[in-house]
């Protein structure tokens, strides 16, 4: 496969009322659709790049990207092309100046510069072969109403048939090309392959890639300066042979292992809570939650985890990614670690990609190798404030 990507960068951005059209905004010492080039070049998946641009932008974008090029930040072939008066019309441009090897397209909009290699990887991996198109997707959160007449509501759209649409969208080069033969206007390109009946995917996107369309969306790039990148290491240990019932995560583990401990005895959540503290600097488990306490007898760690998560809000700490190794002779858990995954990204409200459980022995050796106790680390990656 040869994809290459296609950014977006033609528009006016009307709605967003600034001197420059929002995609030459500066942002880190780059125009905004220079941060997107950034993370299509750090995915293994896209092999060049074509920017569009309005062509009374055209020689000028083409010489800042002659400059841009020099930081090595993008380091994959690249191209330009004369935006259209719409939308597609851009796209179709772009598309008649890619190379011929070219099989798979992604089309994103330079207004959202907080695209991740991660979600481009996630797009490629979800193409089936029946499928003309794999689009992401976010879910609807707020309540969707449609208009009647006389400036009254027609209905409620139940929110469960819904999913609000994000770029890139990849497309097979040769089916999208013959869409763009069509005519009609369409808000994506993935509207013109649904109307031609084409089969399009859908993945789970990221809410993080968000489209600045007004003025107050600026604030983003405010608050993306404001935060720093922190990671917690939490560890927990627990010997067999207590009046405790096994639990991982918050899941019961069937079976007739026990654990010796104050309260539940989760080991994976225990290591969870004190990478949380970590980051935001709040010592460790026993220091909030003391053995010695008899309220804390049997206490169920999702419990407790929720009084450190309070924590971490009023640090104004955001959780991204969690990952989990634990490490025991005995379970064995290979059955079990996407239920623990599941249950941990409900209890963090985060997305089950976003939380990855490992599990391993230590070849006999020490006191797991013994079948004596079982032990768990966690690392915790997040954003905090800088100025807090």
């Amino acid at each position: 496969m040869s994809p290459w990507a296609i950014i977006v960068a033609a528009g006016k951005g009307e709605r967003m009322k600034t001197e420059t059209p929002k995609q030459f905004v500066i942002w880190r010492d780059r125009p905004l659709y220079w941060h997107s080039a950034v993370a299509f070049s750090r995915s293994s998946r896209v092999k060049g790049i074509v920017f569009v641009f309005h062509p009374d932008y055209l020689e000028r974008e083409k010489e800042r990207l002659r400059d841009l090029i020099k930081t090595a930040e993008v380091c994959v072939p690249w191209l330009v092309a004369p935006g259209g008066a719409r939308r597609q019309d851009s796209v179709r441009a772009a598309l008649e100046s890619l190379p011929p090897e070219c099989d798979l397209v992604f089309v994103h909009d330079a207004a959202r510069p907080f695209l991740s290699p991660r979600l481009v990887h996630r797009i490629a991996d979800s193409l089936a072969p029946e499928m003309a198109g794999v689009i992401p997707c976010v879910d609807v959160t707020d309540t969707i109403k449609s208009v009647g007449k006389g400036a009254c509501i027609g209905a409620t759209i139940p929110r469960h048939t819904l999913l609000a649409a994000q770029t890139p969208q990849l497309f097979r080069r040769r089916v999208l090309q013959k869409a763009h033969e069509t005519t009609g206007d369409f808000t994506d390109d993935a509207g013109m392959l649904e109307a031609m009946g084409e089969k399009i995917g859908f993945c789970e996107g990221e809410r993080s890639n968000v489209k600045l369309t007004y003025p107050e969306d600026l604030d983003l790039l405010r608050e993306k300066d404001d935060m720093i990148n922190i990671s917690g290491f939490g560890y927990d240990v627990h010997k067999f042979g207590g009046d405790k019932p096994l639990r991982l995560g918050g899941v019961p583990i069937p079976g007739a292992l026990t654990i010796t401990a104050h309260s539940d005895g989760d080991v994976v959540l225990h290591a969870l809570m004190d990478a949380i503290l970590g980051c935001v600097g709040r010592g460790d488990l026993g220091d909030h939650f003391p053995d010695t306490d008899p309220a804390l007898a049997g206490v169920s760690s999702a419990i407790l985890l929720d009084e450190v998560l309070d924590l971490a809000r009023e640090a104004r700490f955001v959780i991204d990614h969690v990952d989990i190794t634990i490490i025991a002779q005995k379970p064995r858990l290979a059955a079990r670690k996407k239920e623990i995954s599941n249950n941990i990204a409900r209890l963090l409200g985060l997305s089950t990609a976003m939380v990855n459980i490992k599990a391993t022995t230590e070849e006999g050796m020490g006191f797991t190798g013994r079948k004596e106790g079982i032990k768990c680390c966690a690392l915790v990656n997040g954003r905090m404030r800088r100025n807090d």
